[in-house]
């Protein structure tokens, strides 16, 4: 007799999906097809050689340590760098604020299993990164929305929503995912004031801040958070911000590497989330990634980075004031990964999604970006995967198969 699993998962599956994007990574071992759907960085910068090397360097001189089990908090040395790393944004911490993580997507994880009870409320931009609605679903979490425009989250209606009680806020505020926009600093300032003033944390997703191509820096919100408080030693991170960040766009995604920073109270109950997941994050990986870093190596890799991103957004950007119908808008992101088109009203891209794919070019339809419904004429694009030339090419035919649905309506 065949086993009935659908009658044994647990009730918490029922809000688990597939996640779009990773269904749309697919379409990018089709070579024909040009794909802006993934947030995939260039594989032109991974720093391929030093990677090599700091391979064998490792298992030549530290492999007792590195194909060792080692500690849930993370590789010491690594987690030093990271708050070398951190005291040069303005971020002033020590090794007990800092716990290594198996990429982002596991930090989200295991911020869901110490604070997301089912049925809590998250207060989230909208639209908002997918992988955190994900993440955060199983648990049961509910969505309170705030809408965005080119200054980030609208703050004018922050304070009615904090009035009804979310656990906590989750913001991106650099190039964010999926718009590309950066929240104002004077927005930053309202959105700690107002969670302080209701008691509740903010969760800071900054996995892109270092790859800002133009515009001054904004300071993150966990620093401006700790300057609202005066702290007087800034020696503690004890604040009201959990800041997370990440080495997938600074190094590669392949070594699933990220890292949480908060006080170290939350850091002890993350540690026994941890535990029960992977034990730690591969030893092997963060002494990898260590050996790399040393000397600086990642400050002046990021320029490079930096070089070859503005180079396709401005392509992306230039191909779309070229070809896309007047009628199209989209975003100017100063750094990142994405931007952010909008459609005109009434038209629906997952279902142009397949005319896209037939004349070999893909995107992300913007409604799963969108917690509580809504943005069905939106598209999320990235430029750092292609080159120019299919930058150019793609827009062309995408811009092609939005007109054909523009002049339908």
């Amino acid at each position: 007799m065949q086993t009935p699993w659908d009658y044994r998962y647990a009730q918490r599956t029922q809000r688990m999906t597939s996640s779009t994007i990773r269904e749309l990574l697919k379409l990018a071992e089709d070579p024909e097809i040009i794909s802006f759907g993934g947030g995939m960085p260039a594989p032109e910068v991974f720093p391929t050689q030093r990677i090599a090397e700091a391979c064998d360097y490792v298992l030549k001189n530290l492999s007792a340590t590195a194909l060792q089990y080692g500690s849930t908090e993370g590789y010491m040395p690594l987690r030093e760098m990271i708050v070398r790393h951190s005291e040069r944004m303005g971020i002033h911490v020590s090794t007990d604020n800092v716990m290594i993580t198996s990429g982002s997507q596991q930090a989200l994880d295991l911020l869901a299993k110490i604070f997301i009870n089912h049925g809590d409320k998250i207060l989230v931009e909208s639209p908002t990164y997918l992988g955190a609605l994900q993440a955060w679903n199983a648990y049961g979490a509910e969505y309170v929305v705030v809408p965005s425009d080119e200054n980030g989250m609208i703050t004018d209606i922050l304070e009615e929503k904090l009035r009804t009680g979310p656990k906590f806020i989750y913001v991106l505020p650099n190039f964010q995912n999926p718009t590309g926009v950066t929240i104002s600093l004077e927005r930053r300032h309202k959105i700690i004031e107002m969670a302080d003033r209701y008691g509740v944390p903010i969760v800071e997703d900054d996995p892109y801040g270092q790859l800002r191509f133009e515009g001054d820096h904004i300071p993150g919100v966990c620093v401006l958070d700790n300057d609202f408080r005066a702290s007087a030693t800034h020696q503690a991170f004890s604040g009201n911000v959990i800041y997370l960040s990440t080495f997938s766009k600074i190094l590669a995604p392949g070594l699933r590497l990220a890292w949480i920073i908060a006080p170290p109270e939350v850091i002890k109950k993350l540690v026994q989330a941890k535990q029960g997941a992977d034990l730690h994050t591969a030893t092997f990986n963060q002494c990898v990634a260590h050996e790399v870093g040393k000397g600086g190596f990642l400050d002046q890799h990021v320029k490079l980075i930096q070089h070859v991103y503005t180079e396709r957004r401005d392509v992306m950007l230039d191909s779309l004031d070229e070809f896309m119908p007047n009628s199209v808008r989209w975003t100017r992101p100063q750094g990142g990964l994405f931007l952010w088109a909008t459609l005109p009203e009434g038209l629906d891209t997952t279902q142009i999604l397949s005319s896209a794919i037939k004349e070999k070019v893909a995107y992300v339809p913007g409604e799963s970006f969108h917690p509580n419904g809504g943005g069905k004429n939106t598209m999320r694009l990235n430029f750092s995967m292609a080159t120019p030339e299919r930058i150019a090419a793609g827009i062309e035919r995408l811009a092609h198969v939005v007109s054909m649905y523009i002049q339908k309506m």
